[in-house]
């Protein structure tokens, strides 16, 4: 295929941000339309590579490559397979209903959608992207855009989120840097390449002492615990669809980076530090989900629940065997598009009760029914209910743990303990959904305005994905299956 769809995919967000840069401020509706424009295209050719990957051939496809520096080895290459194809889809889907559920913003809209334009380019960026020093360019050029829009733009201490995120993913960055240099200089093919870095083979001892900072490193992006208290704060200050981008999207970002980097160059550093690494996902699984169960902020009660279900993501990676991995795969794909819902019905009830408190809320279904339903789909997703797309990640993670006794003997006690996780989900979910919106609706609730047109499709979007994954798994397992093999084989 010789259209260069990959990279037009990138560009689209960044160049629709330029295009709103040059609209004068006061012509907001074409500001509106222009990003909507953009996020639509990007989500439409996201789409196309999606469905138009050959899962007979497998591989790498739609492959570009180009010099960039070649002195130094650094060129332009990307690439799409089983495992990044769904996370591009995912960032499309994500883009385009986080821009209609922001349709409203009233402040400075201009720079609001350049900067959330600016921002996806770079997570495409990052999915796409075969050169590791390319891989470190869009990955930081996603960080960045994420200081601005929750510092200008969010609430609830957002100067303090905003530079506690930054940091925070900053100091992840430089460390997973450094790694990338060692083995740039070890491997000593002058190249950044990743499938001849995969190739290299740099020895055991190598791996055994650089995986952990690389997989830790951009392990932070993903909420590892202790590492993951920049998060919740985060997800509180950021505006609506900022949040969607951060948990639906941002997270998945540390741990795609940490399974190319980390899982895919290094596996015998993987296979040494990962037994270990499950004991901190399973905190994130636990504690995450209890500490979501006392929250009284409704932003905070999704914050926590992402930490938590971002550790089975780890934890699937962890199995190091095929099943483990696919559920893990999934349930990147899934935890995106149900966070996404989840912030985006907390962002409606907040722009319009101007309170997250959950015990002043109640009863908000009477007057706002279809965030009601769409709320209660994504809380049994989070809780791995049978047909529905968190239902068959979740299995195929705790199936993959039960078998993985051969990694560790340990392994059938950590799906156990992490088993408890869902138990403690599905309490905090249906107490929010109690809360919120049932019991009486308050007086100063009755007369609010209800959601518009593009708010209603952004939820049935959403909520279509989940239910239609949940129904029929195999429009994404197939890809999945095919993307996780080469990744399975490197662990025999």
């Amino acid at each position: 295929m010789n259209f260069p769809v990959l990279t037009i995919i990138w560009l689209t967000p960044i160049v629709g941000a330029v295009i709103i840069l040059l609209i004068p401020e006061e012509r907001k509706t074409e500001i509106r339309m222009t990003a909507l424009a953009a996020a639509f295209i990007a989500m439409a050719l996201s789409l196309m590579a999606y469905f138009g990957y050959d899962t007979q051939v497998g591989g790498w496809q739609f492959e570009e490559t180009a010099q960039w520096v070649p002195s130094l080895g650094i060129g332009y290459h990307v690439g799409a397979d089983g495992v990044n194809l769904p996370l591009l889809a995912l960032t499309g889907v994500v883009i385009f209903t986080g821009v209609m559920i922001s349709w409203g913003v009233q402040d400075r809209p201009r720079e609001f959608f350049a900067f959330l334009l600016l921002l996806t380019g770079g997570v495409f960026g990052v999915f796409m992207s075969l050169d590791l020093f390319q891989l470190f360019f869009f990955y930081e050029l996603a960080v960045f855009p994420m200081y601005v829009l929750i510092a200008t733009w969010g609430s609830t201490r957002k100067e303090y989120a905003a530079m506690k995120l930054t940091l925070y993913l900053l100091v992840g960055s430089i460390i997973a840097l450094v790694g990338i240099l060692a083995l740039y200089w070890k491997a000593d093919l002058g190249t950044f390449d990743l499938l001849k870095l995969a190739e290299a083979g740099v020895d055991a001892g190598f791996q055994k002492t650089w995986f952990l900072p690389v997989f830790l490193g951009f392990g932070v992006l993903a909420g590892i615990w202790p590492f993951h208290n920049w998060s919740p704060d985060g997800h509180v200050a950021a505006p609506t669809a900022v949040s969607m981008l951060h948990a639906g999207v941002l997270m998945k970002l540390g741990a795609y980076a940490a399974l190319r980097v980390g899982v895919q160059l290094m596996p015998e550093g993987a296979k040494f530090w990962l037994p270990y690494v499950i004991f901190l996902v399973t905190v994130n699984v636990v504690y995450g989900s209890l500490i979501a169960m006392v929250q009284r902020d409704f932003k905070y009660v999704i914050g926590f629940s992402s930490v938590s279900h971002m550790g089975l993501v780890t934890m699937g990676f962890a199995t190091m065997n095929a099943t483990g991995m696919r559920g893990a795969a999934l349930q990147m794909f899934s935890h995106g598009i149900m966070t996404a819902l989840f912030f985006a019905v907390v962002g409606m009830v907040y722009d319009r009760a101007h309170t997250r408190d959950i015990p002043s809320l109640g009863g908000f279904a009477k007057i706002m029914p279809l965030p009601a339903i769409a709320f209660i789909i994504g809380g049994l997703v989070s809780m791995g209910m049978p047909g529905l797309s968190g239902f068959v990640a979740e299995v195929q993670i705790f199936m993959g743990l039960w078998s993985a006794e051969n990694v560790a003997w340990y392994y059938p006690w950590i799906a156990m303990i992490s088993a408890s996780g869902i138990v403690i989900t599905a309490a905090y979910v249906l107490r929010v959904v109690q809360r919120v919106f049932f019991g009486e609706l308050k007086a100063e609730f009755a007369n609010l305005p209800p959601i518009n047109s593009l708010d209603k499709m952004a939820l049935f979007i959403l909520s279509g994905i989940l239910i239609l994954v949940g129904v029929y798994p195999q429009i994404i397992m197939s890809l999945i299956q095919v993307g996780v093999e080469p990744l399975a084989a490197l662990f025999g």
